[in-house]
Order: structure tokens, then sequence, then C-alpha cells
């Protein structure tokens, strides 16, 4: 059943207007637990409550960014599948949450189905793009939040995507499979679509352990200024606030997490948006943060 505040409600119609097509950014990075969900539902957070038009599509089976935002789908409950695989339009599975200016595509296990399903479609590879279609040009920023692999579902993601957030953990390993991800970042461009890479993300960053300082440096050294400046800390509050189905923006604006997801957003439109959308807001959304 979807589930928490007034996420039950589909959104159809009569959205804001935007000032053009929305920009597309898929959160990739085939190693589960680097924060990549968590950088997704923080990240579209903030920027709806700085006042762009955000929506955050759940490409995970697991639900993990539904789920986050206090939103349950039930197996056989119109879902990001029913888009993928022709049943609905997006924008009739859309629903609101209790972000203002926020809007998700849900998911739930009957994704884990789809790559099976997709396989024998003509353009497998370009059902996301061809269900993104069928919206308005309602939205800013539309944010994937990817699975951890590097499937059917995640190409389909890069496919239809124009930039990439990859967010990488800064612990031993961090760098393992990333080979991989540009191989098939690679394999899209020559074949689909000139994706680029916004940016890598340092996350789980502990300034206790010089482990993380000599990781954070080495993936600097690898991926040079594409690397945010921000660093997201290894913060309590953070692994807490899923709990609760609430951003971290909501459940305690002024903790280390939640700052530096208001600085990242701030880089984020730097990147993203310099022409369109600007960063005239920036003085309110970095209010009360000191950068990490």
């Amino acid at each position: 059943m979807v589930g928490k505040n007034q996420a039950e409600s589909r959104v159809s119609g009569g959205h804001p207007p935007s000032t053009g097509p929305a920009q597309i950014v898929a959160v990739v990075n085939q190693k589960g637990g680097v924060g990549k969900t968590t950088t997704a539902i923080n990240l579209a957070s903030t920027l709806a409550l700085e006042g762009r038009r955000v929506l955050l599509l759940d490409l995970d089976p697991q639900g993990n960014a539904s789920s986050g935002l206090g939103i349950r789908v039930d197996s056989g409950e119109q879902s990001i599948y029913s888009a993928l695989i022709g049943l609905k339009d997006l924008d009739e599975i859309v629903v609101a949450t209790g972000v203002e200016n926020l809007v998700l595509g849900p998911s739930n296990l009957d994704l884990a189905g789809a790559e099976l399903e997709m396989v024998s479609m003509l353009n497998r590879e370009r059902q996301l793009d061809r269900a993104l279609s069928s919206l308005d040009e309602s939205f800013d920023i539309i944010l994937i939040d990817c699975a951890p692999s590097l499937g059917l579902l995640t190409i389909n993601a890069l496919v239809a995507a124009r930039h990439l957030l990859i967010p990488v953990q800064c612990e031993y390993y961090a760098l393992e499979g990333l080979s991989r991800l540009m191989e098939s970042i690679e394999r899209v461009r020559s074949n689909f679509n000139e994706l680029e890479i916004l940016g890598v993300l340092l996350t789980m960053f502990d300034t206790r352990t010089k482990l993380s300082a000599d990781v954070a440096a080495q993936i600097r050294t690898y991926f040079g200024d594409k690397v945010f400046r921000t660093v997201i800390p290894r913060s309590i509050r953070l692994s807490e606030a899923p709990s609760y189905g609430e951003p971290i923006e909501l459940y305690d604006r002024m903790s280390a997490g939640a700052v530096a997801y208001r600085f990242l957003a701030q880089e984020f439109l730097q990147r993203c948006l310099p022409a369109r959308l600007g960063t005239a807001n920036s003085t309110t959304l970095l209010s009360g943060a000191n950068q990490p």
C-alpha cells in the first residue's frame, strides 16, 4: 500500500511551469553500500525544498528510495514497473511525497521481473527513455536512483540520462568495479547518447581515519575536477532518517549530513543548470550551513 503522509495521492497535471526540458541525472554505482540511495533521496529533497521541481525515479527493486520517503507500494500496485513495460504512462504512476516540490516514481519487487520481460522488447534499452517522453516539461530535474548492478535496468537509466552522479565510498576497495561502470558509460556514449559525468561524490567520509583521507586523495587523483568539493560525512543521523521515512533536511536539518547535502545541492546546480536556472536561491539553500 502507498504509505506515509500524503503519498497516496497520484500526481497528474497542474504542475508549476518549468523553464525548459528537465535535466536527467542518474545516480549510479554498481557497488552496493556506497550511499547511492541516501544521496538520491537527500539531494532530490534538498533541491525540491529550495524551490526546484524534482522527480525522483526509484529504479531499484528493493524500493529503498521509496521507503526512505515514507512510501511503500505493494506488489501489484502501480509502480515504475508498470511504466517500464508499457502498462501505464509515467505520469499515471508518480506520487506526491511529504516534501514540497518532490514527486516520486515508486518501486517495488515487481521491478525485479522487468529485466526478464524487457529482454524480448524492441529497443529494450530505451524503455525508460520512452516512459519519460510521456511527461510534460514541468520538472526542472529528474534524478534516477539506480540498482547496484549493471543490468538492463541500469542500462535503461544510462540511456535515458544526460548526466551521471557517481557516489564513491571513502573506504577500502572504493574504486573496485568502477572500470566496468566506465566501460558501460563508453558503450552508451557510442550507441545511444552523449552521456556525461556530472560529478563523483565522496561519501561516508570519516574524519577520524587516515584511510578516508587516503581514499579521497586517490579518487581525486583519478577523476580530477569531476570530484565534487563537497564530501558527505559518515553520520548516524543520515542512517536514522530513512527509518522515519524522511530526508535528512526534514529529520535534522542542522546535522552534519544535512549541511553537506545543502552544499552538494549548490554544486549540483552550478554544474547542471548554470545558465538555465542559476543559483539565485543559494543563500536560502545554505542558511545556517558550514562547509564540511
